[in-house]
């Protein structure tokens, strides 16, 4: 995939682009703590099947910096969809098809959420991503509760001094924990950490952190969309839930009244890293939206509820 960078009003958003520009567009959003590099060889099947693939870095990764000092680096919600918007506006690409997962999965949810008239179609990773104020304060049981450690100490100066001293460590004992059974190399794991060192990276995430618990406010322009939602609006784009059997979130998709144009939902190997465990599994989830559903698309052996 070929490194590229585009101008947007808040941000020069870098990317990696692969396939036939004419092709229809198939958008890669990266979760953290990763980068686009975790799309590379989801998006080479995808080039290789027509497709124009386009893989962001999210805002405080990478090349992606902000265009002005003044900017507030917000990590919320609103704000990563609102960075896509604008990426996608930047490319003038009309209609895309978005997969994601973690906060790529977040911004992908948002879009289609609040402008589905851009989105051919959507791949989401387990499950519904818009965060509600409302059901973030509800705590989890206890042996739920646990996996979420850093979030709780990312709250706290010492989590952020933590975070800044320690990144690669930080970072590396999360892709651990949440992908047990992913034997990733130190040249993979060094190829995404490099985009953690972009200045806003801790800023960023640390507010994300803490927006997302009501400990910090959000960037006052997103402020209207994050109302809207916060009553968990239904996407009404036709959509593939693809569900990791291991790692750190539960199935989320239990409830599906929030996805009325539901394709199908996939269990699939692997951990948090949806796209770079499992690119196969993206590309079949490409090729169900393509095709509508059939089953000629389903590769055998994948489960399917």
């Amino acid at each position: 995939m070929n490194r590229r960078t585009v101008a947007t009003p808040l941000l020069d958003i870098g990317y990696l682009e692969a396939g036939d520009s004419d092709g229809p567009v198939a958008v890669l959003m990266h979760g953290f703590p990763y980068d686009a590099h975790a799309c590379v060889e989801a998006g080479g099947l995808l080039a290789a099947e027509g497709w124009h693939v386009l893989a962001p870095w999210l805002r405080g990764f990478g090349p992606t910096t902000f265009c002005s000092s003044a900017t507030m680096r917000s990590g919320e919600q609103t704000a990563l969809g609102a960075d896509l918007l604008a990426f996608l506006d930047a490319l003038d690409v009309e209609r895309a098809t978005l997969a994601g997962y973690d906060w790529g999965g977040r911004a992908a949810c948002v879009v289609s959420a609040l402008w589905p008239a851009r989105v051919a179609g959507l791949i989401s990773g387990n499950g519904y991503n818009i965060f509600s104020a409302e059901l973030m304060l509800k705590p989890a049981p206890p042996d739920q509760e646990w996996r979420f450690w850093y979030s709780f100490y990312l709250q706290s100066p010492r989590g952020e001094a933590g975070l800044t001293q320690y990144t690669r460590p930080f970072t590396r004992l999360l892709w651990e924990q949440w992908s047990p059974n992913w034997h990733f190399s130190d040249a993979t794991f060094e190829r995404s950490a490099a985009a953690f060192d972009n200045p806003d990276f801790v800023p960023v995430v640390i507010h994300s952190y803490r927006h997302r618990y009501g400990l910090a406010s959000g960037d006052p322009a997103y402020l209207e969309f994050e109302e809207r939602l916060s009553t968990r609006p239904v996407l009404d784009v036709p959509t593939v839930l693809m569900v990791s059997e291991g790692g750190l979130q539960r199935d989320f998709t239990s409830d599906t009244t929030q996805f009325p144009r539901l394709v199908d939902r996939m269990h699939v190997d692997g951990g948090h890293n949806l796209i770079q465990e499992n690119p196969a599994e993206v590309v079949a989830a490409f090729r169900l939206l393509r095709d509508g559903g059939s089953a000629t698309s389903r590769p055998e052996g994948r489960v399917t509820v």
